[in-house]
């Protein structure tokens, strides 16, 4: 292995853990406020709001799931 090679291995490890601890931070911190927040409530039935059915939400769920279909056949 020549300097190069090592150089490079050294940084995409550090590169590496960084980015991870990036993205775990953002994680923690989103779920951290999730709790605090009421603007998007929680459909765990603490609200009772979860056994509602949004025809709207539903209706939008199902032409995503046929834009997947469409994309999957590429």
């Amino acid at each position: 292995m020549n300097a190069n090679q090592l150089i490079n291995m050294v940084i995409r490890q550090v590169v590496r853990r960084l980015v991870n601890g990036g993205i775990n931070a953002g994680f923690d911190a989103m779920s951290k406020s999730r709790g605090k927040s009421q603007k998007y409530p929680r459909a765990d039935g603490d609200e009772g709001q979860g056994s509602q059915v949004n025809p709207q939400g539903s209706k939008q769920a199902k032409q995503a799931m046929r834009a997947m279909r469409r994309l999957n056949r590429f």
